[in-house]
């Protein structure tokens, strides 16, 4: 069986970084149970969101959103938001539907996500 590894982007790991320590300790505490969880279910627990077969799952930690998706070797964390943000706040404001059904239809959180994809390509 090989390691599980929960790697974070460059963005994420900034948006990590820029946190307290307790904050950050608290966030990396969430973390723990989850091998097994991503490793032996469908992670329905987590919210999800698709998108041109793309799938991302969210769970949240006190304020925080963590947004990830299943890697091979474990999960990919793409975005740490706290729900206090303006970007944050842009996403849910006015929106009838559900968190995840409201983000997983808006563009804009794609986006979002994709600029931490394409910065952490960069050489």
């Amino acid at each position: 069986m090989h390691a599980f590894q929960i790697i974070f982007n460059p963005t994420s790991a900034a948006e990590l970084a820029r946190m307290p320590k307790e904050l950050q300790l608290q966030i990396l505490g969430e973390f723990r149970g989850l091998p097994q969880q991503v490793m032996h279910t469908e992670l329905d627990q987590f919210g999800k969101l698709e998108r041109a077969g793309r799938s991302l799952h969210r769970f949240r930690v006190g304020d925080y959103r963590v947004y990830f998706e299943r890697h091979d070797l474990g999960v990919v964390v793409h975005r740490i938001l706290s729900r206090h943000t303006l970007k944050d706040f842009y996403f849910r404001t006015g929106l009838k539907l559900e968190e995840d059904e409201a983000l997983q239809q808006n563009p804009k959180f794609w986006e979002l996500i994709e600029t931490a994809v394409r910065s952490s390509a960069k050489p």
